[in-house]
């Protein structure tokens, strides 16, 4: 009654099996690891350029300028009287004479 199809069934291509892993991860590529490594490229080059005398930013909100830098650490002034030390990974950014007017 039935018949059963010979040698036709589950074969199926190698690419058909693995074109949509590589086409997901050609998605995840250019929408997300490409864009985050450019993004940490830049903050690398940030840090390395700050100088003493930057007004800065750090991750928690607190505005200063350095006042001593070394490879890992870095002192800002946040008054007067006020030296405050921080690791040089939680500078958020560097303030522009720009943003500083406004």
């Amino acid at each position: 009654m039935f018949q059963l199809a010979s040698g036709t069934g589950g074969g199926g291509s190698i690419l058909g099996l693995v074109g949509p892993f590589v086409l997901m991860f050609v998605v995840f590529y250019f929408l997300l690891i490409r864009p985050q490594q450019k993004k940490t490229k830049t903050r690398n080059a940030m840090l390395k350029a700050l100088k003493k005398g930057d007004k800065i930013v750090t991750i928690g909100g607190l505005h200063g300028t350095i006042v001593e830098l070394s490879d890992d650490i870095v002192v800002l002034r946040v008054n007067d009287v006020t030296k405050l030390t921080f690791d040089r990974g939680s500078i958020s950014h560097a303030v522009t004479i720009a943003e500083d007017k406004e």
